[in-house]
C-alpha cells in the first residue's frame, strides 16, 4: 500500500455522522473531531440552546453541522432526530452514542427514579438510536459504523455505582450482540470505554482530592483523560481502517485496566 492508500483508510470526509449527547464532554469532542476530519455532523441532546452553540462553533471552524434537540430515552424524539439527520445530510454512515448520565449513591439511599434515569439514558437511549439509525443503514445496504460509549466501569465495579456500572456493562453486551446481528449487513459495532475523563459529569471526582489522587495511582500514564484523547480511536472506528473490527470494547484509559 502507498501513502495515499494508508491515508484513505482513515478518511471520513463527506461521511454523515450522528452524535448523541453532543452537549456533553465526549459527545462534543466527537462532534468537533469528526467535523474537523470532514464529516457532516448532526448533533443531538436535550437542550436546544446548547446544541446551537456546538453547531455554531463547528461552523465557525469551517465544518458542516446541524442540530436537532431530543430526549434519547423518548422513542418519538429519537425517530425525529434520525429523520432530521437523513433530511439534512442523508442516511447516517456513522452513529456515535455519547449520551449518558450518572446518579451515584449508596443503593439503600438511592431512589428508584435515579436508577431508572441512568438506565433510561445510558441503555434505553443507546438501544433506541441503534434501532432507528441502524434501520436506515440496513435499508440503504451500504454498511455503516456504530460507536457506543462504554466505560471501564462496565468491567470494574465501584462503590455507589450500582446504576452506572450495570448500565455500561449492558452497553458492552449490546455492542457484542449488535456486532453479531449486523455483521452480515457490513455494519461494524464497537465501543470506546474510557476511564475518568475531564467532563461536567466527572467534576465531583476532581473536586474530591482523596478520590482524585487514588484514581491517579491506578493510571500508569499518570494523568486523567481529556475528551480529545479518544478522538483518534473514534476516527479509526468510524473509518475504513476498522472494517474487519467489530464487537470490540476498546479501553482508552491510560492503562487503568492493565493491572
Amino acid at each position: 500500500m502507498n501513502k495515499r492508500d494508508i491515508q484513505a483508510l482513515f478518511d471520513v470526509n463527506g461521511k454523515v455522522a450522528l452524535i448523541t449527547g453532543a452537549t456533553g464532554g465526549f459527545g462534543m469532542a466527537a462532534a468537533k473531531g469528526l467535523a474537523a476530519a470532514g464529516a457532516k455532523v448532526m448533533v443531538t441532546g436535550r437542550t436546544a440552546s446548547k446544541l446551537e452553540a456546538v453547531v455554531k462553533e463547528i461552523r465557525e471552524e469551517g465544518g458542516l453541522a446541524a442540530g436537532c434537540a431530543g430526549d434519547p430515552a423518548n422513542h418519538e424524539d429519537v425517530k425525529r432526530v434520525v429523520k432530521a439527520t437523513a433530511d439534512a445530510f442523508g442516511t447516517p454512515d456513522v452513529l456515535v452514542t455519547a449520551a449518558g448520565t450518572n446518579k451515584p449513591g449508596p443503593i439503600i439511599e438511592q431512589s428508584v427514579a435515579d436508577w431508572e434515569e441512568v438506565m433510561d439514558v445510558n441503555v434505553k437511549g443507546t438501544w433506541l438510536f441503534c434501532k432507528e439509525a441502524g434501520r436506515m443503514m440496513i435499508e440503504r445496504k451500504q454498511g455503516g459504523k456504530v460507536v457506543l460509549l462504554s466505560s471501564t466501569r462496565g468491567m470494574l465495579g465501584m462503590s455507589r455505582y450500582t446504576a452506572y456500572s450495570p448500565s455500561k456493562a449492558a452497553i458492552d453486551l449490546m455492542t457484542k450482540s449488535l456486532a453479531c446481528e449486523w455483521g452480515p449487513h457490513k455494519i461494524n459495532v464497537n465501543a470506546i470505554a474510557p476511564t475518568v475523563f475531564r467532563t461536567a459529569l466527572t467534576q465531583w471526582m476532581f473536586d474530591d482530592q482523596a478520590f482524585y489522587k487514588n484514581i491517579l495511582t491506578r493510571i500508569p500514564i499518570g494523568r486523567l483523560g481529556e475528551p480529545e484523547d479518544f478522538i483518534g480511536t473514534l476516527i479509526y472506528l468510524s473509518s475504513k481502517a476498522s472494517d474487519f473490527m467489530t464487537g470490540a470494547i476498546v479501553y482508552v484509559d491510560g492503562g487503568y485496566t492493565a493491572g
